[in-house]
């Protein structure tokens, strides 16, 4: 069926305008004709309209269309993406193609064809919603994008971008969303955004976490329960689902799930109802699902511990998180992010890290993620004694294929050697006697070491 909308038509023959709304009225929601262009600007802020149809010719001259060029340009002035089609007894494909580069849409010869009208018509109701639609959520992502509360995804790696492009498409859809990715990816966060960037946003947010919950308890905590259905039951409880409708449930690790307990989720989805323990009459729920985990499914499906028809259910749209491994330069920036939170945390003023302190957490692989990130940062934070993180600040665990904790310029003994040497005459507060027995060795080696380094 084709989308109706609201049509104004300004035509000095009332003829026209009498035989086009006769025609017209059964296929438009709205209809309002006028034979004076001069209401234009009034008519399209009152009465605001989808399309306009414009004749070309009014009392300057018959057949020029100038004035209908003048108009044109009055109207995109006022609206530089209204949609406009051009009317005319007098068409040639000259002055079709002038209208189109002033900017109508389209243009309708006098006397019409009904189903081509009508087509034309149609295609450009369309086009106007299509725009409107647009502007609206542009004007969403705008306001969420300056709203405060609004969890912040940080990287510019171009994985990262394709991540957020893909949450602004989202943004007007109640798909359920299956989000994937290594532990520590930040999956949690993602789900926060998807869920400010959807028409959800002002709606709850409720979160289970499927690898901290027994599964003897999962059932009472997804749907509730009664007062009495079981010992500790001493008043009525509704489940996280409940308590989601409306808005968005967050299920994360679903791969944990047992079958059982896929079972009676499935059921929940698919008829939108739940019974608490111990009730007997269902509660109607309505929530968007978004669900992460880090396994693979369908290797559990094919293993048949994950339900088939479950993960159809649940994977309307994929969205896979990135490794921190593959986001390049978004790991000094998320560095950057962790070091000014914990430097407001624990009252310190470290400004950055130096040069060789950045090629030591590129090189890393982080198995951990950006959580591991995070942690790291903050006991370099907290344990430092310089302005500037270095790499000794940053105590990362062996990789494979290393026989010790140490990357290749860590393996040089004598940056080895002059680190040792800073440091203990920073800690010594100058003092070379002191520094030298911090260092095991005596105050004329020090000096000679000293010497050699150009300390």
């Amino acid at each position: 069926m084709e989308e109706k909308g609201k049509i104004l038509i300004i035509d000095d023959n009332e003829d026209v305008l009498f035989a086009l709304n006769l025609l017209l009225e059964p296929y438009m929601e709205k209809i309002k004709v006028t034979t004076q262009p001069t209401r234009i600007k009034h008519f399209m802020e009152t009465f605001q309209p989808d399309v306009i149809l414009l004749d070309m010719n009014f009392c300057r001259d018959a057949i020029s269309g100038q004035e209908g060029f003048d108009y044109l340009e009055e109207i995109l002035s006022i609206d530089p993406k209204a949609i406009v089609i051009f009317m005319t007894a007098y068409s040639d494909t000259e002055k079709a193609v002038r209208a189109i580069k002033a900017g109508a849409t389209d243009f309708i010869s006098k006397p019409w064809e009904k189903e081509k009208l009508l087509a034309t018509l149609f295609s450009a109701v369309k086009l106007s919603k299509s725009r409107k639609e647009v502007d609206r959520l542009q004007e969403q992502v705008t306001a969420l994008r300056n709203d405060a509360s609004l969890p912040e995804l940080i990287g510019e790696s171009p994985a990262m971008r394709q991540v957020k492009d893909t949450i602004f498409r989202l943004s007007d859809t109640d798909a359920n969303i299956l989000i994937l990715g290594e532990n520590g990816t930040g999956k949690d966060l993602v789900a926060r955004m998807l869920k400010h960037f959807s028409p959800h946003a002002t709606e709850a947010f409720v979160t289970i976490d499927l690898g901290s919950i027994p599964e003897q308890l999962f059932e009472s905590e997804l749907f509730g329960y009664e007062k009495g259905a079981f010992t500790d039951a001493h008043k009525s409880k509704p489940g996280r689902m409940e308590m989601a409708s409306g808005g968005t449930l967050f299920l994360d690790e679903i791969g944990n799930l047992s079958l059982p307990m896929q079972a009676k989720l499935l059921t929940a989805l698919e008829k939108r109802q739940i019974v608490r323990l111990g009730a007997v009459e269902p509660v109607h729920i309505d929530v968007r699902l978004i669900c992460a985990t880090n396994a693979q499914l369908p290797d559990k499906v094919h293993e048949g511990s994950f339900r088939q028809d479950l993960l159809y259910r649940i994977n309307t749209i994929e969205l896979h998180i990135p490794p921190l491994r593959e986001r390049g330069e978004d790991i000094i920036l998320l560095a950057q992010h962790f070091l000014d939170t914990y430097n407001r945390k624990y009252h310190k003023s470290i400004t950055g890290l130096n040069r060789e302190a950045r090629n030591k957490l590129l090189k890393y692989a982080w198995p951990g993620n950006v959580r591991e990130l995070q942690h790291i940062l903050e006991r370099a934070v907290i344990l430092s004694e310089n302005h500037i993180l270095r790499p000794e600040d940053f105590l990362l665990p062996k990789q494979k294929g290393q026989a010790r904790d140490f990357d290749d310029e860590e393996l040089n003994l004598e940056k080895l050697e002059r680190r040792a040497i800073e440091r203990a005459l920073r800690q010594s507060g100058g003092n070379y006697s002191l520094a030298a027995e911090m260092l095991g060795i005596t105050r004329f080696a020090l000096y000679r070491k000293i010497d050699k380094l150009n300390l």
